[in-house]
């Protein structure tokens, strides 16, 4: 990779956050050959010698007077022996780069570049390909420019002839009176100041103007807080970052002091399940981008996006404050017991805490990552455990066999009935619309992996077979086979598949299937299959051999017994 795809690369890389950066690429001279001499004839005897080219340059004078072979100068390091100069490398190297600090070249100097990241770059010499500064500003005082002179978030100064173009990106772009540009001038979010005898030949480009002020706050956040990896710092031009995370920080004790029940629940479930709240964001990290994948695959879905999303956002700034809350509580505890300090003064002593540390270079940017992932875990795994809690605490109704449900008779009723039963020598049997119903799904065995997959791949045969024969769209297969699952649950409790293995799928909490339930069990198939079949492959390792799609519907497959019809 050459000089100048190597600067190109850095560039882009570093203006990528939706800035417009242009540098056309300036072809350099070729180097003029020197020009040749004929030795003079001389009369001497006839010897035959090797054919060597009759051309000389100064460094073969020069090699000549001091008895010395000539030097040729390369890009890697001089070497003697060789015939031609190359104008674009000096003896101190072709490259003047610096990290972290500036770069300088003085007058009477040549290099081929001028780098500078987190830095400026200077030159009054000659450059012959491109002077660039990242992070830093570039000046241009004298000499020239074989090809651009660029900044990055920085100011480009230039007094001097530019064969190629002078871009700022972030910065503004100052031409002198001894500027000559021979390409374009390219101000990406500055201004432009011109002296009137400057000259540009390829025209000036001003790309996406910022308002007055905003370009200064914006370059001191990048250069204090971005180049050390830190959302925050104590420097100049950052009031107006203190401003918003302060403001961030009213509104998470605001919601504190609103929603005080639920905020001291969740940072209950963090300060009893940390461990499994951890889990629970990292799985709802890796599984939100498929959430909205399986809405767009279904289509119809694609309306209920922006929902999704501003749910998410709204459990993320809600789980801020819980987080906040327990930071705060847990600082306390320290000094005196914290399950009594109100939850929103602990959301302002953890925000104070949090804040401080966002100062801090790299760790800043790690706790800002690491709250908004463990604030939207927090919110999700409480309403996991308070689902799991009011099922236990509200046992299934009784239902019969026919869907409807029974009123089950008095007690007295019941006894009375069967005390005559007793006294007649006869055994009771209560009728069948007093005998509550069963619960499949923990009566009957339920049906493994392995037995599953069988069902499952008869009925995609069977769908791929009808729907190659109805339509030639491939792609609307996996529509298809969720739509067939989806009816034939509802209506029969299972599919083809399922009928040839014996298998039935039923609620887990006793009542039947209804189309909400069927229909959200076959959406929730996408999500299983997204995963690379990890819903799937779930069923062997879960001890109640469900897979995703049935702990989100609440459903269960379980083996029929024998000789029992499932048409």
């Amino acid at each position: 990779m050459n000089t100048k795809t190597r600067i190109r690369l850095v560039c882009i890389a570093l203006t990528a956050f939706g800035l417009v950066g242009a540098a056309v690429q300036a072809q350099n001279t070729p180097a003029t050959q020197p020009p040749t001499t004929t030795a003079p004839a001389v009369e001497t005897p006839a010897v035959e010698a090797p054919d060597t080219p009759a051309v000389e340059t100064a460094n073969d004078a020069a090699g000549a007077a001091t008895d010395e072979p000539p030097i040729e100068w390369t890009r890697d390091r001089p070497r003697r022996g060789g015939r031609n100069f190359n104008r674009n490398f000096n003896r101190n190297g072709d490259e003047l780069v610096s990290v972290a600090g500036n770069s300088t070249l003085p007058a009477g100097e040549r290099a081929a570049t001028v780098v500078s990241v987190f830095g400026s770059s200077t030159s009054s010499g000659e450059v012959s390909d491109a002077i660039v500064s990242v992070f830093g500003n570039t000046r241009v005082e004298g000499g020239s420019v074989g090809d651009a002179a660029v900044a990055v978030l920085g100011d480009n100064y230039v007094n001097a002839t530019v064969d190629g173009n002078v871009v700022a990106v972030l910065g503004d772009v100052e031409l002198g009176p001894k500027a000559d540009v021979r390409g374009s001038v390219v101000v990406v979010g500055g201004e432009l100041k011109r002296d009137p005898a400057a000259r540009v030949r390829g025209g000036v480009q001003h790309v996406m103007s910022m308002p007055t002020g905003a370009l200064t706050g914006l370059r001191a956040w990048l250069e204090n807080c971005a180049r050390y990896f830190r959302p925050l710092a104590f420097a100049p031009g950052l009031g107006w970052a203190w401003t918003i995370a302060l403001g961030f920080l009213a509104l998470y004790a605001f919601l504190a002091l609103m929603f005080r029940e639920p905020v001291d629940r969740c940072v209950k479930t963090l300060q009893e399940h940390p461990g499994q709240t951890v889990l629970a964001s990292l799985l709802a990290m890796l599984l939100t981008p498929v959430l909205f994948v399986v809405l767009c695959i279904t289509v119809i879905g694609i309306a209920f996006i922006p929902i999704a999303s501003f749910g998410i956002f709204l459990a993320t700034l809600f789980g801020k404050a819980v987080v906040l809350a327990w930071i705060g509580r847990s600082l306390f505890k320290l000094i005196d017991d914290g399950d009594k300090l109100h939850s929103a003064l602990a959301v302002l002593a953890g925000g104070a805490a949090v804040l401080l540390l966002y100062t801090v270079p790299v760790l800043g940017f790690l706790v800002f990552k690491l709250l908004g992932l463990l604030a939207f875990g927090v919110v999700v795994y409480t309403l996991l455990l308070e689902a799991q809690a009011r099922r236990r605490s509200s046992p299934p109704p009784a239902f019969a066999s026919g869907g409807g449900p029974r009123v089950a008779p008095s007690t007295g009723g019941a006894a009375f009935a069967a005390a005559g039963a007793g006294a007649m020598g006869e055994s009771y049997t209560p009728p069948p619309a007093m005998q509550p119903a069963v619960n499949e799904a923990f009566t009957l065995p339920r049906a493994g992996f392995w037995i599953r997959m069988l069902a499952l791949l008869i009925d995609v045969v069977l769908v791929a077979i009808v729907f190659s024969v109805l339509s030639d769209k491939h792609q609307m297969q996996l529509i298809a086979i969720a739509a067939y699952g989806a009816i034939m649950w509802k209506l029969k409790g299972t599919t083809v598949g399922g009928i040839v293995c014996n298998l039935k799928v039923v609620r887990v909490d006793g009542r039947p299937i209804d189309w909400s339930t069927a229909i959200v069990r076959a959406l929730s198939c996408f999500l299983s299959l997204v995963v690379c079949g990890l819903g799937f492959i779930w069923i062997a390792f879960d001890d109640g051999k469900q897979s995703w799609h049935d702990k989100i519907a609440g459903t269960a497959v379980v083996r029929a017994p024998q000789g029992v019809s499932l048409l």
